[in-house]
């Protein structure tokens, strides 16, 4: 008898223990399945916060894009690529139609999922009357909506109306000019295959250093800016000269020192500041040709006269080097005596000043000299 207890307690406790382990493990199945669904829950959140996001700031086009307007295309209607910010809002086909400047453009999205659009963003698309609302022409269970753009080759605010959701969605399209007919461009469009494979180099370690250092031509290499010819006798002459732009503290002298050369008009020109270390004048630099820390001097071709012509010059008052857009008018009815120029009368004054000292000392040799005799 006592054996038999003996067996009948341990199965209880083997039994016992079974039932408390499958129990345990139930629970812990039904804690980590609930862990694993919120995880899971959370990671499709945030993808669909990333997707959100990347339409958000998603750009259509390719890098440097020049608009294209109707005035650039010949009369005609024509199939055309169009980009979209929007993977939700993919135009399948489009088109476009010239007439008389004006660009009236179709796009065929896939589905039937949008009961409108509006060529404008969300807000002003709430904002408008109804109808100014673009409905679309169905057919085999695909969308089409024409509506007017203002140019190609540009992102073009398409507010689209949800029907599920029944709200706007803000949408940008492009619409490609390079997938035209060559025949129906006035124009020459810009490389961007080539602009790409730039942007690309640039990645490349150092790249960008390269290219500023070397986005100007040096002066005295050849193919610089020519110099306007002028009808007076090679020599050194005074110049007036009016200086705009930057924030208007800066400043040249004028009137300045005028140079002829081969019957062609160059400037000394001398700035306020001596912070100026070099000017660019159609993609050509000209250093600075003072070294001593005095105002900054810059020997240039002067290529028109009595117009305004346009320099670049680069400062670094404020520590770092900012390069500054102005305008130069050289007028040439101004033309005068080097004299004129004022650095020039200052240094007649000293030569003046130093022949007085000097014929002074010598007068008073001869004085003194005399009285001792």
């Amino acid at each position: 008898m006592k054996k038999k207890e003996t067996i009948r307690r341990i199965l209880r406790t083997v039994l016992s223990t079974m039932l408390l382990s499958a129990l345990l493990l139930s629970f812990v199945s039904f804690a980590f399945a609930e862990s694993t669904e919120e995880t899971e829950t959370d990671d499709a959140a945030e993808r669909i916060l990333r997707a959100q996001k990347e339409i958000r700031t998603k750009k259509a086009g390719k890098y440097g894009m020049v608009p294209v307007y109707g005035k650039d295309l010949k009369d005609g209607t024509y199939d055309i690529s169009v980009d979209s910010t929007s993977p939700f809002f993919k135009v399948r086909k489009g088109s476009i139609t010239v007439e008389s400047g004006e660009i009236t453009a179709s796009i065929t999205i896939g589905s039937t999922s949008y009961l409108y659009v509006y060529p404008g963003t969300k807000p002003e698309a709430a904002a408008a009357d109804r109808s100014e609302w673009i409905s679309p022409r169905i057919s085999d269970g695909r969308t089409t909506f024409t509506f007017k753009i203002e140019a190609l080759d540009k992102e073009i605010d398409c507010a689209a109306f949800s029907k599920a959701r029944e709200r706007w969605y803000d949408r940008k399209l492009v619409f490609d000019a390079s997938t035209l007919p060559e025949d129906a461009l006035l124009i020459k469009l810009p490389d961007y295959e080539l602009i790409e494979k730039a942007i690309s180099a640039l990645e490349v370690e150092g790249a960008e250093e390269w290219l500023d250092d070397n986005k100007y031509k040096p002066a005295g290499e050849g193919g610089e800016p020519q110099a306007v010819a002028v009808d007076i006798p090679d020599g050194e002459y005074s110049i007036d000269v009016n200086l705009i732009g930057g924030s208007g503290r800066a400043s040249v002298s004028s009137p300045t020192l005028l140079i002829v050369k081969d019957g062609r008009a160059y400037a000394r020109l001398i700035w306020s500041s001596p912070y100026y270390d070099y000017m660019v004048i159609d993609d050509t630099m000209y250093k600075n040709v003072i070294t001593d820390g005095g105002n900054s001097q810059f020997e240039i071709p002067i290529t028109v006269m009595d117009d305004p012509m346009s320099v670049v010059a680069d400062t670094t008052s404020m520590g770092d080097s900012l390069e500054i857009e102005y305008a130069l008018t050289f007028y040439s009815d101004t033309v005068g005596e080097k004299g004129a120029i004022p650095q020039e009368a200052a240094k007649k004054v000293l030569v003046l000043a130093a022949a007085i000292i000097v014929g002074g000392g010598i007068l008073n040799y001869f004085v003194k000299k005399k009285r001792s005799a």
